[in-house]
């Protein structure tokens, strides 16, 4: 059975050279720890594309949420405003995707 409902929050990075990405990518973990509207948040680094399909890109992030509104609220949240400025000064390319989420196959 298919389920809708969850939104999601996808971003995909190439971060510029000599960027201190463990540093961003803890600052992301606190971010989204001190914001509850997120539900939940992962994130990895890219270690088995072939560079020609990666294009660049290292990173992923996936955040969750219950509606679309309290992605609404997540996005103007002071704490997301601060941090996506640091986040941003440290990207050479970014694809970024917001979409209501279909579920197929649910967790075991």
């Amino acid at each position: 059975m298919l389920a809708m409902g969850e939104f999601k929050h996808f971003v995909i990075v190439k971060f510029k050279e000599g960027v201190a990405v463990d540093e961003l990518t803890k600052g992301m973990e606190k971010l989204v720890s001190e914001i509850d509207a997120v539900k939940s948040f992962e994130w990895g680094r890219d270690i088995e594309s072939l560079d020609v399909l990666r294009q660049g890109f290292t990173h992923a992030f996936l955040m969750t949420f219950n509606k679309k509104e309290d992605f609404a609220a997540f996005q103007s949240h002071p704490n997301h405003v601060e941090f996506s400025t640091t986040f941003s000064a440290a990207i050479e390319n970014i694809v970024l995707l917001d979409f209501p989420s279909t579920l197929v196959k649910a967790p075991a």
